[in-house]
């Protein structure tokens, strides 16, 4: 049987996956009270149906806004989520979850909105910017099968943004741990923080150490001017702030990066 991956995707593709920022939800800090949920979705909307247009092979929906952000969300957090993908999804293309930083209410509204896979910090402890990060893998997949969501691919974001591991394994001891002991579906590989990429030795590291069946993309950092050198290593990328006017993470999608982007990475696939 095909990997949950390659069943979404297929498996001669390099999947191009990118990101619907959500405005910041109702009850945060940065929430707009004037556009209520209903701007919220025109906002989505739009990009979306732009990112649809330039080529792109997914869409991962995402609380990018909810600064600072949360381990442990309410189920309002869920219920919003939910209604702005159901709302917002395209037609006919697989799409993500994914909740800074919580994977029970990522995994939640996957669960109510069909989605096809969710992206978390599943594996390890970190110091972060939201004070000790503590994650629990085994309740997350177990969860998804106390939901029936067998089919449902689980990214794992082994070197989360905003924070640092607690202990002494570097990045390609951890991925190889997160595929045999964490049954991950995917590696992701991050930089700092959103917009800024890993270094493409790490890149190169941590696909060398994964069995070759599982996918390793790149999580952030992807740029029009260095996703060919990504894509040689890598399995597919998830983009997001290179997308968007200026180049900035909390502005709208820019139509014309978003093409620029797909052909730059559609051109190092060709060769």
């Amino acid at each position: 049987m095909p990997s949950r991956f390659h069943a979404i995707f297929g498996s001669d593709t390099k999947p191009l996956i990118a990101m619907a920022h959500v405005p910041a939800l109702p009850g945060t800090p940065l929430y707009d009270d004037r556009a209520g949920i209903a701007g919220m979705i025109r906002h989505v909307r739009r990009d979306v149906e732009i990112l649809v247009d330039a080529g792109f092979d997914a869409i991962l929906f995402c609380n990018e806004n909810d600064r600072p952000y949360e381990l442990n969300a309410g189920p309002e957090s869920a219920a919003v989520m939910t209604r702005i993908v159901t709302e917002c999804r395209p037609s006919g293309l697989p799409i993500g979850v994914d909740f800074l930083w919580d994977p029970r209410i990522a995994l939640a509204a996957a669960v109510a909105c069909e989605a096809d896979f969710i992206r978390e910090v599943t594996t390890g402890v970190w110091e972060s910017d939201m004070g000790l990060w503590t994650t629990n893998c085994a309740h997350t997949l177990r969860e998804r099968r106390r939901l029936h969501a067998d089919n449902l691919a689980i990214f794992m974001n082994i070197t989360p943004e905003f924070a640092s591991p607690i202990g002494t394994r570097q990045a390609p001891a951890t991925a190889r741990s997160a595929v045999v002991s964490s049954l991950a579906d995917t590696i992701l590989v991050s930089g700092p923080m959103a917009g800024a990429g890993p270094d493409l030795s790490t890149v190169r590291a941590v696909r060398d150490a994964t069995p070759a069946d599982v996918p390793v993309l790149l999580n952030t950092g992807a740029r029009r001017d260095t996703i060919g050198q990504f894509l040689s290593i890598a399995d597919g990328c998830i983009v997001g702030s290179d997308l968007k006017i200026d180049g900035h993470t909390w502005n709208a999608v820019d139509p014309a990066r978003a093409a620029d982007f797909v052909k730059a990475a559609r051109a190092q696939s060709a060769v």
